[in-house]
């Protein structure tokens, strides 16, 4: 470790020790340290991204390792690996150096960046194809897309706006706006459709694959469609991402019950289609939600007006 970095990593110290009123936090350069050494699980990786010495990181990881009183990775012959400890204490040491990059990037001349968050279906089946119109209306913002289907809170995930499907009001503090109805059809491949045991009605689905996901709509929509008179097949695939169920019935593997949206390019260029006319609409929408108070409210309103938009055209 050269005699500057010595003296910057004592400075930190001193600060982080000093006044009572102060937030109980490691020295930043031992957790950038640690954060670069646990996602190359090597130090001297991790020492050429931070442009320090092999020793200097790890003198780091050790000093953070003494304040924290635990030990963090086990030293192998050929690299690192993280202990229990360090494997809990990286992901959100991680999320706050990604969030405190973008917060600089919002603050600094020039691109902004959005995060959206929303569920993998939504992302790779309505969003993603539309990317490239919203970077060339609005070329100074760059998006970070969040796709799970875990809820965002808004308050230290950095999340801008939140795309979900459900019932208005989302909780206090919220704005909800309805981007479309949700309006569940089925659809197959064209020669599914006029093969051998061809599909009219939805009583013709007995005789096919159903192709469900984790929402489990197939029995509301028969119930809906047949009057209660026709109940699922047995023959059933099922998979955890929707987007997955329209790829199968893209492929030809069965019939998928699905949101309208998702499925418009596929009926548009033939890929799918829609063997009979009959629809469910379970009473939810998909929303943009988003804080009422917001970290940027012209950022936030930008988008919220581009999605609308785009769910209008």
């Amino acid at each position: 470790m050269t005699n500057q970095e010595c003296c910057f990593n004592h400075v930190e110290i001193l600060l982080y020790k000093g006044g009572e009123n102060l937030r109980q936090l490691p020295p930043l350069n031992a957790l950038r340290a640690f954060e670069a050494a646990g996602r190359h699980l090597n130090f001297r990786l991790a020492a050429e991204e931070l442009s320090v010495t092999q020793g200097a990181v790890a003198q780091h990881v050790r000093a953070l390792e003494a304040l924290l009183g635990v030990k963090l990775f086990h030293r192998l012959a050929r690299g690192l690996s993280l202990t229990n400890e360090g494997r809990s204490y990286l992901p959100p040491i991680r999320r706050a150096f990604d969030m405190m990059s973008e917060a600089t990037d919002t603050l600094t001349p020039g691109d902004a960046v959005a995060t959206i968050s929303t569920t993998p279906t939504f992302a790779t089946r309505w969003i993603v194809p539309r990317l490239g119109d919203f970077a060339e209306a609005h070329p100074d913002i760059r998006i970070r897309l969040d796709a799970s289907n875990t809820l965002a809170n808004f308050q230290n995930d950095g999340i801008d706006i939140a795309i979900r499907q459900g019932r208005a009001p989302f909780g206090p503090g919220l704005a909800a706006d309805l981007l479309f109805s949700s309006e569940l059809i089925v659809a197959c491949h064209p020669d599914l459709a006029s093969g051998k045991n061809a599909i009219r009605h939805p009583r013709d689905l007995h005789r096919h694959v159903l192709l469900e996901d984790t929402h489990g709509q197939w029995p509301l929509f028969l119930e809906e469609t047949t009057g209660g008179r026709q109940q699922p097949s047995g023959k059933a695939m099922r998979f955890s991402l929707t987007s997955m169920a329209i790829d199968a019935a893209i492929a030809g593997q069965g019939v998928v019950l699905t949101n309208r949206i998702f499925i418009e390019d596929d009926l548009r260029e033939n890929r799918l289609c829609q063997p009979f006319a009959q629809t469910l609409e379970d009473g939810t929408g998909f929303y943009i939600v988003a804080p009422r108070n917001q970290r940027n409210p012209r950022l936030v309103d930008r988008l919220r007006g581009w999605l609308i938009e785009q769910a209008q055209g």
